[in-house]
């Protein structure tokens, strides 16, 4: 049996799995070490006697590959990344965050609304984290709005969506984990997301917009406050700006070099909130909260990473990602309509599949084919297929998958966010936040969209830094 035949046995059997209900990383590892063993079977014609021969083998491979993997001093990013967001929650910074956008933005129309997406990508900008971020506004922002005569269903929409820009304001964990599996570089991963994620979030509030004054009873606007109390009201936040400074003079300094590496910034930004929460008086209960909720969302995500590890390696070695390039880079249709299509397949596979399970199990497959339409790792703007350098391909691309993580975060049956802002809220159900997401899937398609037609916006920034 050829090898790339083992590889689509195995990788249907674990979709089964997952489908099923296994969790993610323990379906990819049980299907990675099946792999292994079936394809060095396979190569000695399925000899009864070497068949233990094979199980040593790919244990071997199967408990080296993750641990050299993880061992990677980037990886330190992701509980570095998650820890600053309980830490910003208990320092008060996101009730501080919310105060200030409702100032300064509620007297437009969904004026609310408004200011919970910004308020929302604010807290993104120090928390790797979309749930935590979802759940931390669940509480703060939608009372506010319910009490002026919000529509309870498109208040909590907001939230669920909103807390979707986590994952694409840096610091962010997926884009970390996306950089360690396709080996891109993390700091210019994490500039490419600022704008995009500044750019979904102005979307967001156009729609919202939009729809309060389309229907004046779904959103009104909110005035009386003062000028004072407006700037008043900035000090508070201040030391999130702090920390969005740091993290990006720590990736890339304008005036010369930058002043060291991205986990280093993460490091002292979470120091300096650190000292925030302890300030504003943050209990040695909740500091323990802190750091076990960390090291509880740290493990998780390293744990779906080891299995997918191994199920990467069996890919390898079953030659699935090079025959699916080869196919693709061999259909007669443009490339850019190959990538369209790539990109539906996400939507439609994150209806029932978490993000980052989704991001790691197709990555390694889907990454060296958009590649391939490009014209290789190698390949110059000039040559290219998408008007862009093979090394920014790979960024541009990272970001348009983590922006199609985003939206399956919000998408039925399985949208994460939407689950989490129904569990906070006793008087909402699931059904009522999916109804009330329903609007933002049509700017998240005019986001993803945008950044498919302009790739400037997601490039610039990584583009100063070369």
């Amino acid at each position: 049996m050829e090898p790339v035949t083992i590889g689509l046995w195995v990788s249907g059997g674990m979709l089964v799995m997952v489908l099923l209900g296994m969790r993610v990383a323990f379906a990819a590892g049980l299907a990675g070490f099946i792999g292994l063993v079936w394809v060095r079977w396979n190569g000695w014609d399925y000899d009864p006697e070497r068949f233990w021969k094979a199980v040593q083998i790919s244990v071997k491979w199967a408990g080296t590959v993750p641990q050299s993997k993880v061992s990677a001093q980037v990886l330190s990013l992701i509980p570095v990344f998650i820890l600053i967001g309980y830490l910003a929650y208990y320092a008060k910074l996101t009730v501080a965050l919310f105060e200030a956008a409702k100032r300064w933005i509620a007297w437009v129309p969904g004026g609310l609304a408004v200011s919970t997406v910004f308020a929302t990508a604010g807290f993104a900008a120090v928390s790797g984290a979309s749930v935590a971020t979802a759940a931390v506004f669940a509480r703060i922002a939608i009372p506010e709005m319910l009490k002026i005569g919000y529509n309870k269903q498109f208040a909590a929409g907001v939230v669920a969506a909103g807390g979707t820009l986590a994952s694409l304001i840096p610091p962010s964990a997926i884009l970390v984990i996306y950089a360690i599996i396709v080996e891109q570089d993390v700091g210019k991963l994490l500039l490419a997301g600022f704008l995009p994620g500044m750019f979904s979030a102005i979307v967001y509030a156009a729609l919202i917009i939009g729809i309060a004054v389309t229907f004046k009873n779904v959103g009104p606007p909110v005035s009386g406050f003062t000028w004072r109390e407006r700037f008043e009201s900035l000090p508070p936040a201040l030391p999130i700006v702090a920390v969005v400074v740091i993290i990006i003079f720590f990736v890339y300094n304008p005036f010369g070099e930058a002043w060291g590496t991205p986990t280093e910034g993460g490091a002292v930004g979470a120091f300096i909130v650190f000292c925030m929460a302890m300030y504003r008086g943050m209990k040695l209960g909740q500091l323990k909260e802190a750091l076990l909720e960390t090291a509880k969302l740290t493990v998780m995500i390293f744990t779906i990473i080891w299995g997918v590890l191994i199920y990467v390696r069996f890919l390898a070695a079953a030659k699935l990602p090079t025959a699916f390039s080869d196919w693709i880079t061999g259909l007669d249709q443009s490339p850019m309509l190959t990538l369209v299509l790539i990109l539906l397949a996400y939507a439609v596979l994150g209806m029932f599949m978490d993000a980052i399970g989704m991001l790691l199990l197709t990555l390694p497959i889907t990454y060296p084919a958009v590649m391939a339409l490009n014209g290789g790792i190698d390949v110059s703007a000039a040559d290219s297929a998408f008007g862009m350098s093979g090394a920014m391909c790979g960024i541009w691309f990272g970001i348009l998958v983590v922006k199609m993580a985003e939206f399956c975060l919000i998408t039925p049956p399985i949208g994460l966010n939407c689950f989490v802002v129904a569990g906070v809220r006793d008087d909402l159900t699931v059904q009522d936040v999916f109804k009330g997401v329903t609007p933002f899937f049509i700017a998240d398609g005019i986001t993803i969209a945008l950044l498919v037609a302009f790739p400037a916006i997601v490039l610039w920034l990584p583009s100063l830094a070369s």
